[in-house]
C-alpha cells in the first residue's frame, strides 16, 4: 500500500473514538431497561419506552424545557453575534503591541476554570459585600440580591459567559479573517471604500462559511447546555428559573441512582440537538451553500 506510514498515524485516534465514544453508545439501551446494579445493563429487564413517558408525563417537563430552551436561545442570540464583532474590530487595529494586549486580555478569561468563574461572580454579587451592591449603595440605590432573583439568573449566566468565552470564539474569526485574499483589500482601497465599506463588502462576505458553521454546531447543541455552571449558580431561591433538564436527571436520576431515567433523559436530548442540527444544516445548505455535510 503507497504511504501506509500515513494510515497508520490515522490509527490511535480510530480506535480512541471507538472505544471511548461509539462503543459506549452501545449502552444507551439502558433507557429502554429498568438497570439491575447485579444483573448490569444487559441483563436487566426491559421496560421499553416506560422510562420517556415517566419523564414526559412529570408536571415540570414543560417548565424544564421552558427553561433550558430560554437559557439556551438567550446565549445563542446574545452571545453569538459578540465575538464575530469582536473579532471584526481586532482585525482593524494597527498596533501590533495594542492588537496582541487586547487579544491576550480578552482571550485570558477562557482559561478560568467553572468553579473560580462561579466564585467570583458569587463574590461580585454579593448582597451586602459584593462589589455591584457596593457600587448601587454608592449612589444611594438599595441592594439587589442579584443571584436570589429568578429573572436575573439567565442575564447572570448568559453575559457571564460570554465575557469568559467571546475571546475564544474570537480567534476562529480572526484566522477566517486572516485568510482572505489580500486583493480584495487592495481592490476596495482603489475604490475608495471605507473602513465600514470594507467591513461590509469584503472581511463579512469572506467568513460567512465560518459564521454558518459555527452557528449549525451552536444550534445543534441547544439542548445541551452546560450543567456545571447552572447548577453551581443554583439557590432554592432562583430554581424557578435556573432547573433545566441537565441539573433535574442529575438530581433526580443520578443523586437517586435511577440511571435508567437519566439515561432515557440524556437520550431524548441528543435526539433533539440531531434533529435541529439535521435541519439546521440542511437549511444553510439551501440558504448559503455552506454546511457541516
Amino acid at each position: 500500500m503507497k504511504h501506509w506510514q500515513l494510515h497508520l498515524l490515522v490509527i490511535p485516534p480510530l480506535l480512541f473514538f471507538l472505544i471511548f465514544k461509539y462503543y459506549p453508545m452501545l449502552n444507551a439501551v439502558l433507557a429502554f431497561k429498568d438497570y439491575n446494579v447485579i444483573k448490569g445493563i444487559w441483563g436487566s429487564p426491559w421496560v421499553g419506552l416506560d422510562n420517556f413517558r415517566l419523564f414526559f408525563e412529570n408536571p415540570l417537563f414543560w417548565t424544564l424545557v421552558k427553561n433550558t430552551l430560554l437559557l439556551s436561545g438567550y446565549l445563542l442570540l446574545a452571545g453569538f453575534p459578540i465575538p464575530i464583532v469582536l473579532a471584526l474590530m481586532i482585525n482593524e487595529v494597527r498596533g501590533g503591541s495594542f492588537k496582541r494586549f487586547v487579544q491576550l486580555v480578552s482571550f485570558a478569561p477562557y482559561f478560568i476554570s467553572t468553579v473560580v468563574m462561579v466564585s467570583i461572580i458569587m463574590l461580585f454579587l454579593a448582597p451586602r459585600l459584593g462589589f455591584a451592591n457596593i457600587a448601587l449603595n454608592f449612589f444611594g440605590l438599595q441592594s439587589v440580591n442579584f443571584l436570589g432573583d429568578p429573572g436575573m439568573f439567565r442575564s447572570i449566566y448568559v453575559w457571564s459567559d460570554i465575557w469568559q468565552t467571546a475571546g475564544y470564539s474570537a480567534v476562529i474569526y480572526l484566522a477566517a479573517l486572516a485568510g482572505i485574499d489580500p486583493t480584495l483589500y487592495e481592490a476596495a482601497k482603489v475604490d475608495g471604500a471605507s473602513r465600514f465599506q470594507k467591513i461590509r463588502h469584503v472581511d463579512l462576505p469572506g467568513i460567512v462559511p465560518t459564521i454558518v458553521i459555527i452557528l449549525i454546531l451552536n444550534v445543534g447543541n441547544v439542548m445541551a447546555i452546560g450543567f456545571e455552571k447552572v447548577y453551581l449558580l443554583q439557590n432554592p431561591l432562583n430554581i424557578a428559573n435556573s432547573e433545566i433538564i441537565a441539573t433535574y436527571v442529575y438530581r433526580v436520576g443520578l443523586l437517586n441512582a435511577n440511571y435508567s431515567f437519566a439515561t432515557a433523559v440524556g437520550l431524548f436530548n441528543s435526539v433533539i440537538n440531531l434533529i435541529l442540527l439535521v435541519t439546521v444544516n440542511g437549511f444553510a445548505k439551501r440558504m448559503t451553500n455552506n454546511s457541516i455535510w
